[in-house]
């Protein structure tokens, strides 16, 4: 298939899922716990997006281009890096699979998807959608399977790009794994990441807009805001506030469109969120809000939202990304202390900075060691490049930087002086 009849197809695929974003949403939210509000906008119709974009950046590619060498001309192209193995986790499922599988096949890659066993639903609906758009069989395969199937297949040799989505740990496992035949991987993983709230900002607007990315997907977003940093000059406020609103989040059934902070994905999750708050209290923060299970819902692995104070950037609570409820409110004198505790981190995911200031705001992002950064804002483009500093990963999704994970570039040297044309 040629770039256009990829693309038709891709386009049909991406329609499907828009036609259907319902049901992919409930389907998500029963097998996750991700409030249905939230499921539709950025599981369902933001993994929409993700396609639409990679198409955008796939017609607009340049795939071949002459250039001038120092030795004569020189014709550079762009082709398919080959098989594809793309392993997917719990949390976003749709998302993440769009933005492996949408630049994957549109480059002309075949891929492996390997879904999360806790969470395999919706990729069925994906089989059927990519069937039905005319994708040529063999050229998508979906591999729900655990982790020995999944070490598996990153080692295999006739797999020739690795492209990852889960934990530190796991992440590096697969570059060991996929070490043994030098296999091209792409890693996003964890994060910690620092909402920064400046002296002047506007904290109501900072509390709108932090709050939801904060909490999002109950807690289990590797992008979520988990750190909060606060002038210890408006610090009280700031507390009160935060407390205020993550108090009346509404926690319930996933499938109330009501809810907005549902049950965790399972049991483990669950026990993981709740003994890191007795690890918090045992450093000597002091629970705000939340700090347990909810007394009216008996059932479900549900964790109050919880907002920790009189953090430091030392304790674990800080350091460690939790993957849950749980967020941290930390006090700093000078924005030279901030951004030294915004850095002070193994991981570079995301991160914002809240200010009347909109150039001061870009100034102190600049200064910040992570790959996607806002100003009074939240936002993920799926046009521009996505990835992480540090332990946050390697490699970049979406955008051209993404779409150019998918493909090796070849050099082919023409005769001095000759200038004909190529096909």
């Amino acid at each position: 298939m040629d770039v256009a009849e990829r693309i038709a197809v891709v386009t049909r695929i991406k329609d499907a899922i828009a036609v259907r974003h319902e049901e992919v949403a409930r389907v998500i939210s029963a097998q996750n716990g991700s409030p249905y509000s939230w499921s539709v906008l950025a599981q369902a119709l933001g993994a929409m997006m993700v396609w639409d974009a990679a198409i955008t950046v796939a017609r607009d590619f340049g795939y071949e281009e002459r250039r001038a060498g120092v030795l004569g001309p020189l014709l550079v192209r762009r082709e398919p890096v080959g098989v594809v193995a793309a392993v997917v986790p719990w949390n976003v499922p749709q998302f993440v699979a769009a933005a492996k599988l949408a630049p994957a096949l549109l480059a002309g890659c075949s891929v492996i998807l390997k879904p999360s066993p806790e969470t395999p639903l919706d990729s069925y609906i994906l089989a059927e959608i990519a069937a039905e758009a005319g994708l040529p069989e063999g050229v998508l395969s979906i591999l729900p399977a655990d982790r020995e199937v999944s070490e598996y297949l990153v080692g295999h040799p006739g797999v020739d790009k690795v492209s990852f989505t889960g934990s530190v740990a796991a992440g590096k496992r697969v570059m060991e794994v996929a070490s043994r035949h030098l296999t091209r991987v792409t890693l996003e993983l964890g994060g910690k990441s620092a909402a920064v709230i400046l002296p002047d900002a506007d904290l109501e607007a900072a509390v709108a807009g932090i709050v939801p990315n904060a909490w999002m997907n109950n807690g289990q977003a590797c992008v979520a805001q988990t750190r909060i940093l606060a002038p210890r000059g408006h610090y009280d406020e700031i507390a009160e506030r935060f407390a205020a609103a993550a108090s009346a989040l509404v926690v319930g059934d996933p499938l109330d469109p009501a809810t907005q902070v549902g049950p965790l994905v399972a049991r483990r999750q669950q026990k993981r969120s709740l003994d890191y708050i007795a690890l918090g209290q045992r450093e000597g923060a002091k629970v705000l809000t939340g700090g347990g299970r909810p007394e009216a819902l008996e059932t479900g692995w549900y964790v109050e939202p919880t907002l920790f104070g009189d953090v430091g950037n030392g304790m674990r609570i800080a350091r460690e990304e939790i993957f849950g409820p749980v967020i941290c409110l930390l006090p700093y004198g000078d924005e030279e202390e901030a951004a030294r505790i915004a850095n002070d981190s193994d991981y570079g995911l995301s991160g914002s900075v809240w200010t009347a200031d909109v150039g001061h705001g870009i100034d102190f992002a600049r200064r910040i060691r992570t790959g996607t950064y806002s100003v009074n804002t939240f936002s993920l483009d799926m046009l521009g490049p996505f990835g992480g500093y540090k332990n946050s990963g390697l490699g970049r999704e979406f955008g051209p930087e993404g779409f150019s994970a998918y493909l090796e570039h070849k050099m082919i040297h023409l005769p001095q002086g000759w200038d004909g044309e190529t096909d």
